[in-house]
């Protein structure tokens, strides 16, 4: 199966760079590389070296990267774009030939070695699907129940079977079945909702129970979150479209009790035991659509990205190489950009709906290719 997440990681900014880092800009005259050194050996060298490397984790690798990018950045930080204390004041007593000139000097060095075995790298969704063995007894190896009672995970939405799960190890849902449900970190339960996510659900037949005409009008205020016939398009809330019955009327009535939802509990409050089997009848019979696609290997999804980032992309682009930089570093710097913490429109509506489960296994990948 064939899929990818979300488009590209890409950047709309075509300002001009140059390849030639002692050649003239469009910005004025030419890069001192000698000036440049001094600079580093007095201001950089602490925390980026004189090689370029970043001294420690998450400090990022400058040898090699375009020049534009630096100058860019330097000027960023001199502007309180990006935050950083140090380097705000740092490159705030830098003329525009220093900040030239020391991203000249960086940017001339020859590009970072990578060590072989620096950093592994795993596809998110190849670790859910081997987490999903797990589930596979009663929501089916693809995500599919037979068991009724039981909800299918196939197609739902990950963000929501993250949160579900979390509910279940703090004791906010009745585990019941689930009480043999071992704790995870936000990492592995996020790859294994990638995994869920990416499965194709299958349609029901009518459940024995309820009847659906009756519970089509019923479910206007259902649609308002759980979308159109129940398909889902918010990766928070769940798809009910194509769900077990009896699942979904033990579920519902679960908001009487001991599920927490000051919205749901408003609504439940309202309906009829028969409504309910109404409402459950028509979400079971509807037809099921996965939440959205995902990427089978982290490969595909940074082919898009080197769109813009790839050592090979046109020069006249702003965006920095990612190849060989410090795993630390961009999975901060993604995180800054999704979060909303860097300044970026295009970069935040690209990353926004990137787990951390695709940032790491982006950034371990970039970070495990050689830097050229």
């Amino acid at each position: 199966m064939k899929i990818s997440y979300l488009s590209a990681f890409a950047l709309s900014l075509t300002l001009m760079a140059c390849t030639d880092t002692n050649a003239p800009t469009a910005k004025g005259p030419v890069a001192d590389i000698a000036a440049g050194k001094v600079i580093a050996e007095r201001d950089c060298k602490a925390c980026h070296g004189l090689n370029g490397k970043g001294i420690a984790p998450a400090i990022p690798n400058l040898a090699a990267q375009r020049a534009h990018y630096l100058y860019n950045s330097l000027k960023e930080y001199k502007n309180g774009q990006r935050s950083h204390a140090a380097l705000k004041n740092m490159a705030t007593n830098m003329s525009e030939a220093d900040l030239r000139n020391v991203a000249a000097y960086f940017a001339g060095l020859p590009p970072i070695a990578n060590t072989a075995g620096d950093v592994k790298h795993s596809s998110p969704y190849e670790q859910g699907k081997v987490a999903a063995a797990a589930c596979a007894q009663c929501h089916g190896e693809d995500g599919n129940s037979k068991t009724p009672g039981t909800p299918s995970l196939a197609g739902q939405q990950p963000h929501y079977l993250v949160a579900a799960i979390q509910e279940y190890h703090q004791g906010d849902r009745a585990k019941g079945a689930m009480s043999n449900l071992r704790e995870a970190d936000k990492l592995e339960l996020e790859s294994l909702a990638l995994y869920f996510a990416a499965q194709k659900p299958v349609k029901r037949a009518a459940p024995s129970f309820g009847d659906p005409v009756a519970g089509e009008p019923t479910t206007a205020l259902c649609g308002g979150c759980h979308g159109a016939k129940g398909v889902s398009a918010d990766a928070a809330t769940p798809s009910l479209a194509g769900q077990d019955a009896e699942y979904l009327v033990k579920a519902t009535k679960a908001y009487r009790t001991t599920r927490k939802n000051w919205g749901m509990q408003r609504y439940i409050s309202g309906l009829s035991d028969k409504d309910i089997d109404n409402i459950a009848a028509y979400y079971a019979t509807q037809e099921p659509k996965a939440a959205d696609e995902v990427p089978t290997s982290t490969q595909e999804l940074a082919a898009k990205c080197d769109r813009c980032h790839d050592q090979d992309a046109s020069p006249t682009m702003a965006a920095p190489k990612m190849r060989g930089q410090d795993k630390d570093y961009l999975v901060m710097s993604l995180r800054a950009y999704r979060d909303g913490k860097r300044d970026s429109s295009t970069m935040h509506t690209m990353s926004f709906p990137y787990s951390n489960a695709i940032i790491e296994s982006l950034a371990s990948w970039y970070a495990s290719q050689p830097a050229k």
